[in-house]
């Protein structure tokens, strides 16, 4: 940790992302300074005429003896900064202090657990471990988490399924679990006995998809929870997270999700606070009040007036592309230029991860939340592909995706025998930011193209399915660089909108669609 002496003597930077290379590709050096010394910084380090000979940062030149291919952007402070120091500035500059030995090691050169470009492997197996210990009987401290039961059974489950786990071991306790949570008002709350809550019937219903088969998909009461849906449905479009709570674009998209994916009727009934014969349908008027949330930066908010965030970015991106595709229903709604400029600036340089906010540190949670964004904001962006065309080479990204890999395998993993993801050094691991960090690696490794199915004719009259998405591994090539982690490390893919396997997400529609009624 920099003392706050020496940190005061820093002519102040900002945080920004150019990830633009500007300089001859070089091998990169270092010292062999230990990584836990303690070197001042000094102003030179902020300078504007910041140059590697007259740097004072703690990782300074030196030769090595076997090359390393790491942009130097990820290994330098930032070189846009201003003057202007405030206690949110030093906490920046304490995040990139403690981000830079992992991001640019000397041990990167001798050590055979990294790769020629300076990056660790994707600790599966202990992660695994991690994940699979999280399921079973926890300690007393999570006593607090009691009603968020059904959120450590999907980020547990989506996170295995990611890593190539098996999770069909529990099928029968995670059955058992979820009846226990239903209510016969209909949803799921956070244990037996607990208020239903939109969040909660999310986090399970998605459960039930990652497991899949049918003695999953039968768990849920699917009248019961059309009629709580009813309840929830407001005059204005959106949708409370439980009866009488509060009103946000979390719900947009948490009752978009479990009406596309269970396949229930969209009628309105009677019976709902919203219904009019104007407004006959659950879906009436979502759109609009997602329209609402936008902000003057670009970014959503959780509700109109409100401050931008990455998390609601991802549920309005995600509740409008289920309403519609994307590369309709996004620049029909939103300030689509805005929006990628607020996104863009989400990502770092040096860390190359994503914060949620405007001056707020990175967090590999955000990994998921801003990153997968992206996939949404370029199928809205681009043309949707025709069948004919699903081999179409990529476009270029509207990321990094190597700084955002180097973050997560760099920054993310716990590399102790605890083993998990965290979200930065320094932090524990959890089981959300777990899965939301291998979400947003899984984004990053693969590239999604939206596919248009052809047009059946019935009586005379086309008929058109919503489109596909396809996913295929990125390809890393002219200006987006080489590909700088190995395929051993390559996570399984995850919807776009729905956050989890696109094959299970599939298999669930497809056998809600074959039923008749309830």
């Amino acid at each position: 940790m920099v003392s706050a002496s020496a940190r005061s003597q820093a002519t102040r930077y900002r945080h920004r992302a150019v990830f633009k290379r500007t300089t001859k590709r070089r091998q990169p050096t270092m010292a062999d300074d230990s990584v836990d010394e303690e070197i001042p910084i000094t102003s030179d380090r902020f300078s504007n005429s910041y140059s590697d000979s007259s740097s004072s940062f703690p990782y300074r030149p030196a030769q090595y003896h076997a090359p390393i291919m790491i942009q130097d952007y990820f290994t330098h402070p930032p070189l846009v900064r201003d003057n202007y120091q405030t206690e949110t500035s030093e906490v920046q500059d304490d995040t990139v202090t403690a981000c830079l030995p992992h991001l640019y090691d000397p041990k990167f050169a001798a050590d055979e657990a990294y790769n020629e470009f300076g990056l660790p492997h994707l600790d599966r197996k202990r992660h695994i471990a991690f994940l699979a210990k999280s399921l079973g009987q926890l300690p007393g401290v999570f006593l607090g988490y009691d009603a968020s039961r059904p959120w450590l059974l999907f980020w547990c489950l989506n996170g295995l399924y990611l890593m190539g786990a098996d999770v069909e071991p529990y099928r029968q306790q995670l059955i058992d679990t979820a009846r226990s949570m239903q209510n016969a008002s209909g949803g799921f709350g956070g244990g037996h006995g607990q208020a239903s809550h939109l969040a909660t019937t999310y986090a399970v219903v998605m459960s039930l998809t990652i497991v899949g088969g049918e003695d999953c998909y039968e768990v849920v009461d699917r009248r019961a929870l059309w009629k709580w849906l009813n309840s929830l449905k407001q005059p204005d479009g959106g949708f409370t997270m439980s009866v009488g709570g509060e009103e946000d674009v979390r719900g947009a998209y948490c009752a978009a999700v479990i009406i596309s994916i269970l396949d229930l009727p969209l009628d309105l009934s009677p019976e709902s606070p919203a219904w009019s014969p104007e407004f006959p349908t659950l879906f009436t008027g979502l759109a609009n009040y997602v329209q609402r949330c936008q902000t003057y930066e670009g970014g959503i908010s959780a509700q109109p007036g409100t401050e931008a965030h990455g998390g609601y970015a991802f549920c309005a991106l995600g509740c409008l592309s289920i309403l519609d595709s994307p590369d309709r229903s996004i620049p029909r709604y939103l300030n689509v230029p805005r929006l990628v400029s607020w996104l863009a600036s989400r990502q770092y340089a040096p860390e190359g991860g994503f914060s949620g906010r405007t001056n707020k540190l990175v967090d590999g949670c955000y990994s998921h939340w801003v990153g997968d964004c992206w996939p949404l904001v370029e199928a809205c962006l681009e043309r949707s592909a025709t069948a004919s065309a699903a081999s179409a080479k990529p476009s270029q990204s509207l990321f990094s995706r190597e700084g955002l890999i180097r973050y997560i395998l760099c920054c993310c993993q716990d590399q102790t025998k605890r083993g998990g993801l965290r979200d930065k050094p320094g932090r524990m691991s959890d089981a959300y930011h777990t899965c939301y960090v291998l979400s947003g690696l899984s984004s990053a490794q693969h590239k999604w193209q939206l596919i248009d199915k052809p047009a059946t004719v019935e009586g005379g009259v086309p008929i058109y399915s919503e489109p596909i998405w396809k996913a295929s591994p990125f390809v890393f090539e002219g200006k987006e660089g080489v590909q700088v982690f190995e395929e051993e490390d390559r996570v399984s893919t995850v919807h776009p909108v729905y956050t989890i396997s696109d094959e299970r997400v599939e298999k669930i529609k497809d056998y809600f669609r074959a039923k008749t009624g309830f």
